[in-house]
């Protein structure tokens, strides 16, 4: 290899989510979301320096990310992705989903799969997240508040990696249109993040 060529290399990482009901098919949402890069980049050094920290451990919701004006138009607040004690605008409900822990109430249906294809620069987390019926407790009956800005109206949600002091960071944050979970529907989050390695030579 000519000395004037040296290897550079990163990694890119993008997220997708889709919030759905399962009962009924139902998609409500379906759109990319904004990675917290310093925080992953922590939790991924983490992770793989075998501290015990760093990894995917909870799905955050909260109803702070938009402004509704009486006239029904969203003003769309910015995802939340610098700085390491980054969080949610309202964060009002909190749900374990790595299975491998004993706070996981559910983990066949709350939990942290990945994915590779062999010979591909890279490789899929997915992360499944259900709000079962009787989910978060005191949501309202059915699905047709009035208002916007209830507690469980969300409008906002996030990953948040282990900490053993319960500090975890945020590492993804997407804002979407108000969805009410309430009493009446199921609602399913189907959350993945592709870590891809970029690679190439770069001649001096």
């Amino acid at each position: 290899m000519n000395d004037s060529m040296k290897d550079f290399n990163g990694v890119h990482i993008e997220g997708h989510i889709k919030i759905h009901d399962p009962d009924s098919g139902e998609i409500l949402i379906n759109k990319r979301n904004a990675i917290h890069y310093e925080n992953m980049s922590i939790s991924l050094a983490e992770s793989i320096g075998n501290n015990g920290d760093g990894f995917i451990y909870q799905m955050a919701f909260g109803n702070g990310g938009t402004n509704v004006d009486p006239t029904g138009i969203i003003t769309y607040l910015t995802p939340n992705s610098t700085g390491t004690n980054a969080s949610l605008y309202n964060q009002t409900y909190v749900k374990v989903i790595d299975d491998n822990s004993v706070n996981n109430l559910d983990p066949f249906r709350n939990k942290i799969e990945t994915r590779h294809v062999s010979g591909t620069n890279y490789t899929d987390v997915l992360v499944s997240c259900l709000l079962d019926y009787s989910e978060p407790e005191g949501q309202d009956a059915f699905d047709n508040s009035q208002i916007t800005d209830g507690t469980f109206i969300f409008d906002e949600l996030g990953l948040v990696s282990y900490d053993a002091n319960g500090e975890g960071r945020l590492l993804t944050h997407v804002i979407f249109h108000p969805v009410q979970k309430s009493l009446n529907r199921l609602i399913q989050v189907d959350y993945t993040v592709r870590i891809q390695s970029l690679t190439g030579f770069n001649e001096e």
